[in-house]
């Protein structure tokens, strides 16, 4: 991050609204913002004076709680800096600025993003260091990479390849572009049954000759993804995750053996949300001959969550308790909504649906509150509560006899899977303890 970057910001209020975010304010167009007022720019939210439990926002409406944000940036830096790995968080995630500078802030090495449309938001916005963790197709996207390096010394941009028919198809687009720069690529090593990606060591050791062979590529590492690997059990995922590490560890020493790599460190790069642990160990006992980074690109580290990640972190525990002996991460991400209805003594149904928040996992109904009553601070739900399903503009909550829940009342629900409820808010709210908005931040999707 360049100087100038950083001096554009600063906190999620101000500098924001300031520096590389084009759309600067909020408006009547926005989702969970007060209905009928003119635009707000994004440094001037602070000075609103909205609070959520006052029912300042019309809800739905998605806010961040910035205690626990602190803490879970602080958390996967410290996992980084102890282990000795870079972290290039997965943007795609959040696709908010605010949240990627704050990250890159906090010593990210850089950017990850798998899309076009991902890419190009982030150069138009400034940023110079973007791993695209993807195979990037077709003439229109693959013509843009070339021209952004070609037009901006300071980019540094990186993709993936798994096959020679791909390096062809860049390479007849490279010419005819006439560039100068080469593209810095990492072969990609798979798994049967997997999403992209070579499925043989042999046969990734063959796409990184051809690369290295390329006018217009510079093979730079080798990378792979292990978070959709699953065995019969846990134990027979971890197997099977450490196996294949070990296989894109057998490719690197292959290409390092070839004097394949070209100048600069080799990248080795893994690392979703779930398995980052696993990544770093066994991608560090590479021992190459020139130097190594290796680069992990977790994402749904920064808000964590209710679900997926919180039970996936229960067996991260297990495996490492010392990780933890500075507390753990917390779920930063909420989704708050009205109940609406009370239509059956054991079902409430809550204004929230699946255009508010993920659905791949029921979310979870975390916190209650009665405006009327004025109290201080939301109060918990008990385990009784749960989310049945969801229809695009309503949720259905399952209570327990005695439930408290009454129409009127707000529901904070915890979610699962962050990337799929960032995308559907073009703002979301950054809070306190108290509640009180402190700023506003903006996605890209």
């Amino acid at each position: 991050m360049s100087s100038s970057q950083r001096a554009a910001v600063d906190g999620f209020g101000s500098g924001l609204a300031a520096g590389r975010d084009h759309a600067a304010s909020l408006g009547p167009f926005d989702k969970g913002v007060p209905q009928g007022i003119s635009p707000v720019p994004l440094a001037d939210v602070a000075a609103q004076g909205w609070n959520v439990l006052r029912g300042d926002l019309p809800l739905p409406a998605a806010v961040i709680r910035e205690d626990a944000l602190d803490i879970n940036i602080q958390w996967m830096r410290a996992f980084v800096e102890d282990q000795g790995v870079a972290l290039a968080p997965h943007g795609k995630t959040t696709m908010a600025p605010a949240l990627f500078d704050r990250q890159l802030m906090d010593g990210a090495w850089g950017i990850t993003l798998s899309t076009p449309h991902q890419v190009a938001t982030a150069i138009t916005l400034g940023y110079d260091r973007i791993f695209i963790a993807n195979q990037v197709i077709g003439r229109s996207a693959i013509r843009y990479l070339f021209d952004a390096i070609e037009n901006n010394p300071k980019l540094e941009l990186f993709c993936l390849i798994d096959s020679i028919a791909l390096i062809e198809q860049i390479e007849a687009i490279a010419a005819q572009a006439g560039t100068t720069r080469r593209l810095q690529v990492l072969v990609e090593k798979g798994f049967v049954g997997g999403r992209t990606g070579c499925r043989t060591v042999a046969e990734t050791v063959a796409v990184a000759r051809r690369i290295a062979r390329s006018p217009h590529l510079d093979l730079v590492g080798v990378e792979g993804f292990e978070g959709l690997i699953r065995g019969e059990s846990l134990a027979a995922t971890l197997d099977k995750i450490r196996q294949f590490l070990d296989e894109v560890v057998a490719v690197a020493r292959c290409c390092d053996d070839e004097d394949l790599f070209g100048e600069g460190s080799v990248l080795l790069s893994a690392g979703g949300s779930a398995f980052f642990d696993l990544v770093a160990e066994r991608l560090k006992a590479a021992d190459l001959s020139k130097p190594s980074t290796v680069l992990l690109r977790s994402g749904c580290y920064i808000t964590h969550d209710a679900g997926m990640y919180a039970y996936a972190f229960k067996f991260l525990q297990e495996r490492a308790p010392h990780l933890f002996d500075r507390g753990a991460p917390r779920p930063a991400l909420e989704i708050w909504g009205y109940v609406q209805s009370r239509p059956e003594p054991n079902l409430a149904i809550v204004a929230v649906g699946k255009r508010d928040i993920s659905y791949d996992q029921p979310p979870v109904p975390r916190y209650w509150y009665r405006p009327a009553q004025g109290d201080s601070a939301p109060a918990s739900l008990g385990d009784g509560h749960r989310v049945d399903h969801l229809d695009d503009q309503h949720c259905y909550v399952i209570v327990p006899d005695g439930s408290p829940l009454a129409v009127g009342d707000m529901v904070g629900f915890g979610i699962s899977h962050p990337c799929l409820t960032f995308d559907k808010w073009r703002v979301i709210h950054m809070v306190n303890e108290h509640y009180d908005v402190t700023g506003s931040l903006r996605t890209y999707f």
